[in-house]
């Protein structure tokens, strides 16, 4: 985080911040393969029990990366019905973009090690043209704000679909021991719709 970022919250809120993003990235990197699996699970039932994702034709996702909770067991089962999936991919050092993506296609590593289309073979689609986004999270609270990695590039997305008159649903993805009582909010903090857990 850069000096200009962190004057705009206060040192008590910062610090909050990075307790919280420490102790739940820690927390989430030492679950076992098979708890994770077996959130996994529980999450596809969760989704596949909502009438919105029933019906979205467009479904932004994320691979999930140091542990976070997995999305491909429930999405790859929407696929299968004819719906388009979507990643996520840097685009600069500030920008994400989504593009499509067909299961079995291949990716390439972005700079944190995370893989993406290659942008070579598939133009990005507008943000707001996705019918539903599910955002990986590291906290998140009652209240529907979501604390990331800490990169931004979430929340600079979100920022691109405030006054748009079509965005899609934003869904944070998380474990339920992931939930804090109240997150300390920055400016740039955008709120989800609402969270699904395992």
């Amino acid at each position: 985080m850069t000096q200009a970022v962190h004057d705009t919250l206060s040192d008590h809120h910062f610090q909050q911040r990075r307790v919280i993003r420490r102790r739940m990235r820690d927390k989430r990197r030492q679950l076992p393969a098979w708890e994770r699996e077996e959130a996994a699970w529980r999450l596809e039932r969760h989704l596949q029990s909502q009438i919105w994702f029933a019906r979205a034709n467009r479904i932004g996702l994320y691979l999930p990366n140091e542990g976070e909770l997995d999305v491909l067991p429930a999405v790859l089962g929407t696929h299968r019905r004819g719906r388009s999936l979507f990643l996520p991919v840097l685009r600069n050092r500030h920008h994400m973009s989504f593009c499509r993506w067909i299961p079995g296609e291949p990716l390439v590593e972005n700079r944190f090690g995370i893989p993406e289309p290659q942008p070579a073979r598939q133009q990005p689609v507008a943000n707001w043209s996705l019918d539903v986004l599910l955002l990986p999270l590291v906290a998140f609270d009652a209240h529907g704000n979501r604390l990331g990695m800490g990169g931004g590039f979430y929340d600079r997305t979100l920022a691109q679909l405030i006054n748009r008159p079509r965005r899609p649903r934003l869904i944070g993805i998380g474990y339920r021991f992931q939930e804090v009582d109240a997150l300390p909010v920055a400016p740039w903090d955008r709120r989800l719709d609402e969270v699904i857990t395992d």
